[in-house]
């Protein structure tokens, strides 16, 4: 059974940085597609970044490229979001998500089979 937990999140202003972490239990992430999401107050949940197998065919939304970096430490179990020059506009409940094993990579939310509990963002101005 593949368990996802997100600890971290928090609050910073606008042009800071934080990383976001989710160790996967069970989800040999070298296998299947491990990404982010985010849904922003009232609005509905969005794809902001995903990988298949440590580093190959990343995605990243056209609003957090150059900002935001994916990537995953296999040894660890753990997926990372690194967002710098973060803005207002990126505060959102972010969520881990794997699919089921080989499944290729894809921005619908309702593809994934594995999500995070989530973690608050806020970025104040």
């Amino acid at each position: 059974q593949v368990q996802l937990v997100e600890p971290g999140g928090g609050s910073v202003q606008a042009g800071g940085s934080l990383r976001l972490s989710c160790v996967a239990s069970g989800a040999n992430a070298r296998r299947r597609c491990m990404g982010w999401f985010r849904q922003p107050p009232g609005k509905e949940r969005e794809g902001v970044a995903n990988m298949f197998a440590a580093g190959d065919k990343i995605y990243y939304a056209d609003s957090v490229k150059g900002r935001f970096t994916i990537s995953q430490d296999n040894a660890k179990n753990t997926l990372y979001l690194q967002m710098n020059n973060l803005a207002v506009e990126d505060t959102a409940m972010y969520y881990c998500a794997a699919r089921r094993l080989y499944f290729a990579c894809n921005t619908d939310p309702g593809a994934y089979d594995y999500w995070g509990q989530g973690t608050q963002v806020t970025v104040s101005s």
